[in-house]
């Protein structure tokens, strides 16, 4: 019985080096998304170096909900007022409807860059149903 616990202290000390190795490895390792951070420009005011930054200062999310937290009721509705939204009663709802709008902002400043791939060829077929409509 005495050869059991050595060999169960054995296995256990083996792996808790073990753990400990990997430990190690996994804090040095980064995880990629596979997707590139490269945006074609949508407008020539993006090619001439716009960043989108004028409208609401930032192009960070939790930065512009944080400075939407902090902001009084008054800021609040003014900040509405200047974006095009009719400022409404209720707090979150208001945040919510800036926020809102603040992805639209985002998104449209942020178009992904599309591959130059066209796609596949169509068949004979299809371009003779095609040509039918001329």
């Amino acid at each position: 019985m005495s050869e059991n616990k050595e060999n169960n202290k054995e296995q256990q000390s083996e792996t808790k080096q073990v753990k400990a190795k990997q430990e190690r490895n996994l804090d040095s390792l980064s995880q990629t998304h596979g997707k590139t951070d490269e945006f074609r420009p949508t407008s020539l005011d993006q090619v001439w170096g716009d960043t989108g930054t004028w409208k609401y200062n930032t192009m960070d999310e939790s930065e512009y909900r944080s400075m939407l937290e902090t902001m009084p009721r008054s800021d609040l509705t003014a900040h509405a007022t200047k974006l095009g939204l009719v400022p409404i009663d209720d707090r979150n709802m208001l945040i919510g409807r800036l926020i809102g709008e603040f992805k639209k902002h985002v998104i449209a400043y942020r178009s992904p860059k599309v591959d130059g791939a066209a796609g596949q060829p169509l068949t004979k077929e299809a371009e003779k149903i095609l040509k039918e409509g001329r």
